[in-house]
């Protein structure tokens, strides 16, 4: 019963066809948004999350995570291409899993998305905060973080805020960036990209003089960590899992495509591969450099980057730095809000979610009321929650889709031997298995409290959903009754 509706690769292509989007991207515009989704929060303010977790073994973390992308991202290539259609792990799921599995997945997908761009909102106000005050127009401290947010004081003490409003507001701006269309914000991401790149490139050159081996010792301070510890190498490499989550987001940009067989696979392996050449660096610079004990000044910095330089003695380039980072950030609050927004159009479609959410605007071209709802939700939890709870949360939807996903892909191979693969996994057998494990320990690694906890909670409040509401108006539900 719970597992009859699959709807078919050739049905998928077909309801596109008939309802779809614009082909607009090529291959140079996919690369630009999968790096401007990837290279954000994750290496600009989690350095600072990780290094509170695993001290120096971060390193570690950083390699474990992209490893674990890497795989994810030759099995995203594969089923891409085979089914260039907005969606994602929802829509591939649907193709071979079934209904059920289907919106499992698209709800943990509202926790990578719509949570990850709260989560960036969230990084990019403790730099915009930083950049005000440097200039003596900082906000009040209940404005610059929620209520959930534990704030360290210059005395020692701490404070929790009310209401992040900096994060609230970039949230809104870039909902209505990608309100007035697709094309204009691809251009626009491009920009930021270049300007995220040469920040980093900056950093290395100037913290990778100042390395020094004392700053590696003790190199696991907290050991390797145990499943459901959030702690350690493993629980550190769970939360910096999110400085690699972005590339699947141009998986999403599948239906805008030209060209999508070749494009796809280009636009997914050719961003992380740029990413994870310099997240690598940038970890090995930063800890060397000032060092990355657990309560250490790093562990707790809100601009880590700008204040490893600062700490160097190039306080004009950290404050650059630093408006690098306020420049380019909201290009990944745009990738995120723009990821949820496809997916939730793809099940609106399948009448999954409420029919408004297939609207396109006449002008613009693009589905602006999800987009507008999404982004209110965005900028609601951007305003409330601290990024490392926000991160967390995230990758514990993204982990699930991945391992969904991957699952999924191996299945296809079995079930569907025939059917034309643009882009073929390599050692399918080898890297599918490993991906699946992968996902498996990073999900556990994230910490019952509150992170499992609360994708727990969200999956029931999900299964309550679909049975209230989604399976009833499913189109494929509905066509089978006829």
């Amino acid at each position: 019963m719970f597992f009859d509706r699959v709807k078919s690769l050739d049905q998928i292509l077909e309801s596109a066809e008939k309802k779809g989007l614009k082909r607009q991207l090529g291959w140079f515009d996919l690369m630009m948004l999968g790096v401007g989704a990837i290279i954000g929060t994750g290496i600009f303010v989690l350095t600072s999350v990780a290094a509170n977790k695993a001290g120096p073994g971060m390193m570690y973390s950083f390699i474990i995570a992209g490893f674990v992308c890497a795989l994810t991202a030759l099995i995203y290539a594969e089923i891409a291409s085979m089914v260039p259609v907005a969606g994602s792990a929802y829509t591939y799921s649907y193709a071979v899993l079934g209904e059920l599995i289907a919106w499992t997945v698209g709800w943990a997908l509202i926790l990578e998305y719509a949570i990850a761009a709260g989560a960036v909102a969230v990084g990019w106000s403790g730099y915009a905060n930083g950049f005000l005050h440097s200039i003596g127009a900082g906000l009040p401290l209940a404005l610059t973080a929620g209520p959930a947010d534990t704030i360290t004081l210059p005395d020692g003490t701490t404070a929790h805020g009310a209401f992040n409003l900096i994060a609230f507001i970039i949230s809104l701006l870039v909902t209505w960036l990608l309100v007035v269309g697709t094309s204009k914000s691809a251009k626009v991401t491009s920009v930021l990209v270049i300007i995220k790149i040469v920040a980093l490139t900056t950093f290395v050159i100037l913290a990778f003089p100042a390395v020094k081996g004392m700053n590696f010792e003790p190199m696991l301070p907290n050991g390797w960590g145990t499943p459901l510890s959030g702690v350690g190498v493993l629980g550190a490499s769970a939360s910096i899992f999110f400085a690699y989550v972005g590339f699947d987001a141009v998986s999403t940009a599948a239906e805008e495509t030209k060209n999508p067989n070749v494009n796809l696979p280009i636009g997914l392996i050719g961003s992380l591969g740029i990413c994870t050449v310099f997240y690598l660096l940038v970890a090995y610079a930063a800890v060397g450099a000032v060092g990355a004990q657990p309560g250490g000044a790093l562990s707790q910095s809100k601009e880590p980057l700008a204040f490893i330089l600062r700490e160097l003695g190039y306080p004009r380039v950290g404050d650059l730095v630093g408006i690098a980072a306020i420049l380019a950030l909201p290009s990944v609050i745009l990738m995120m809000i723009y990821g949820q927004t496809r997916i939730l159009f793809t099940m609106a479609r399948d009448g999954l979610m409420p029919k408004a959410f297939t609207a396109v605007h006449e002008r613009f071209h693009t589905p602006h009321v999800v987009t507008m709802v999404t982004g209110v939700f965005v900028a609601i939890f951007s305003a409330v929650f601290p990024v490392s709870v926000l991160a967390d949360i995230s990758n514990s939807g993204t982990l699930f889709a991945f391992f969904v996903v991957a699952l999924g892909v191996m299945i296809l191979r079995v079930t569907q031997p025939n059917r034309p693969r643009p882009f073929r996994t390599p050692l399918i057998w080898v890297v599918g298995p490993l991906a699946l494990g992968g996902c498996a320990l990073l999900f556990v690694s994230l910490g019952w409290d509150p992170t499992i906890k609360y994708f727990c909670i969200w999956a029931v409040l999900g299964l309550v959903t679909y049975f209230a509401f989604a399976r009833r108006h499913s189109v494929l539900g509905l066509s089978e009754k006829k």
